[in-house]
């Protein structure tokens, strides 16, 4: 299920919501903002996250250890002070390493994950649902977040999310709306004709709270547009060619597969 989920291309639409959910929290912010080329080149960071998390799902088991010590290895150098001018965690120290933290990256993947399959490929079941998050712990495992912080099932994984973001460790303060703006206004210029559409679709698919902390304007018209939007690229993904719908890392994974007798 796991690999179902995740080897739609599409899900990259959700990334937007991904990110911003992260940097949500200040210490994520603080880190990414203090620690990475996040604003020189944000979309490129998406994409090396992306590719990071494929090749540890999908690739044969040397290359995926790689990535994830590689992972590892970025994560260790990741620590230092939140600014005395964020909404929340003032001065506190922070640690890529911290569980928290971990945990709190993981559940925006997972839970950014079943949104976008939800929205752009089909409606999850619950028995599909459930079986994905429970394939998710594994990741989690993967990398070191330990089990008893790690929601035990679907029901526990959502009331966590709720937790998070009705408590007061997310405040999108000044790190994240900075950060925010590179997200939804990315520099390459040939991206900009789309910079609207990926607008419109980051701001629907996150959760309200977070909409109005980032200043997303929404409306009955936008949210009409977005529905549509959505729509529409469920509809057109049956006609999308393989190269361009399943991710590299997935097609490669199933040739594998299908070599080996494992899949029909």
């Amino acid at each position: 299920m796991f690999w179902r989920v995740n080897r739609e291309m599409v899900s990259l639409l959700a990334g937007g919501r991904a990110l911003l959910m992260q940097i949500a929290h200040p210490k994520v912010a603080a880190g990414v903002a203090e620690h990475s080329h996040f604003k020189e080149d944000p979309l490129g960071r998406l994409h090396r996250t992306m590719n990071t998390m494929w090749s540890i799902v999908f690739d044969e088991a040397a290359a995926a250890r790689a990535s994830l010590e590689r992972v590892r290895s970025v994560h260790g150098k990741v620590r230092g002070v939140v600014a005395q001018n964020e909404t929340s965690f003032t001065g506190a120290r922070y640690d890529a390493l911290d569980p928290d933290l971990l945990l709190w990256v993981h559940a925006t993947l997972i839970d950014s994950g079943m949104v976008a399959y939800d929205n752009f490929v089909a409606p999850l079941s619950p028995v599909e649902a459930s079986r994905y998050y429970e394939e998710s712990k594994i990741l989690a495992r993967l990398f070191d977040i330990p089990e008893y912080i790690v929601p035990s099932s679907l029901a526990d994984f959502q009331s966590y999310m709720k937790a998070m973001l009705a408590g007061n460790q997310i405040a999108v303060g000044p790190s994240a709306r900075a950060l925010a703006k590179e997200i939804l206004y990315p520099r390459p210029s040939f991206l900009k004709p789309a910079g609207p559409l990926f607008r419109l679709i980051t701001a629907g698919l996150l959760p309200a709270e977070l909409r109005k902390a980032y200043g997303l304007g929404w409306n009955q018209r936008r949210e009409k547009t977005f529905k549509l939007s959505t729509l529409t690229i469920r509809t057109m993904l049956p006609l999308v060619p393989r190269p361009l719908r399943i991710v590299p890392h997935a097609r490669a994974a199933e040739r594998r597969a299908n070599k080996d007798g494992a899949l029909e």
